[in-house]
């Protein structure tokens, strides 16, 4: 009985610990972002690695996504006459939901899993001692790079994300359903507004951020060899997929409800 008891308060004890945890490295990314020096060329090398890296893969999946959009609602519209807005509802779609969500998602599956275990494997190999014990601050040299390549390489891999989701559904308008371009174009344009652009770059904004924090913390915290990097790479991508899904959750509900 006292083990059934324990069991969850267990659970409780670690969510608040990995919690405080994420907080200091939180404080301690945002005050080591503005001290000198200022290396460009470790950022700029993450942000290769986060975003042009991720780039095949981003079109890959963001163009199958436009094409299934556009055959599904063809499908239901089609038995209405309404073909002529496929073109808003794959646009709306992508914008303000599925391209930041997906792209996080990706960058997440694909360069958080990298961060962790390569941090992992430092932390096992006792290399991010050596680096404090030659007068470097490990979250200067490891954390603040990762942290802003992803802050900025994940809106703008939504952003291409949403261009070639769009194609995709285009290819289905042109190609089956004889929807002229400039039709497909002008009905594109007319159903954005600025809000669902801004929305959705914003929350792939938060996206890089948690992917940045969460891999960089579990990797910090690995212990047990080979075993414990796997385990921590794990830990990491799926606690980054619910953040990220919880955070959308929030941010819809706060520009298309609170303050709609």
């Amino acid at each position: 009985m006292k083990e059934n008891i324990l069991i969850p308060v267990k659970k409780i004890i670690a969510f608040l610990y990995m919690l405080g945890g994420l907080v200091n490295l939180i404080i301690q990314t945002f005050y080591w972002i503005f001290i000198p020096p200022f290396k460009k060329e470790r950022i700029l090398y993450q942000a290769k690695r986060a975003g042009f890296d991720s780039l095949p893969l981003i079109s890959l999946i963001a163009l199958f996504i436009g094409i299934i959009m556009a055959l599904q609602t063809a499908y239901q519209l089609q038995r209405l006459g309404s073909e002529m807005y496929i073109a808003s509802i794959v646009a709306l779609s992508l914008v303000r939901e599925l391209g930041p969500v997906i792209t996080a998602l990706v960058v997440a599956g694909r360069v958080g899993a990298a961060i962790t275990a390569e941090i992992g494997s430092m932390q096992v190999t006792e290399q991010i001692d050596a680096l404090q014990t030659l007068a470097t601050n490990p979250i200067k040299y490891l954390v603040v790079p990762r942290f802003l390549a992803l802050s900025f390489m994940v809106p703008i891999l939504t952003l291409y994300a949403d261009i070639v989701g769009i194609f995709g559904g285009y290819l289905i308008c042109f190609l089956k359903l004889n929807v002229s371009s400039s039709m497909y174009l002008n009905l594109t344009f007319d159903s954005l507004l600025f809000k669902d652009l801004f929305s959705g770059l914003f929350k792939a904004f938060f996206f890089g951020m948690i992917i940045a924090l969460v891999s960089c913390y579990e990797g910090f915290n690995v212990e047990g060899g080979a075993e414990g990097v796997g385990r921590a790479t794990t830990r990491a991508v799926v606690t980054t997929f619910i953040l990220i899904i919880a955070c959308d959750c929030f941010f819809t509900a706060l520009f298309y409800f609170i303050f709609p």
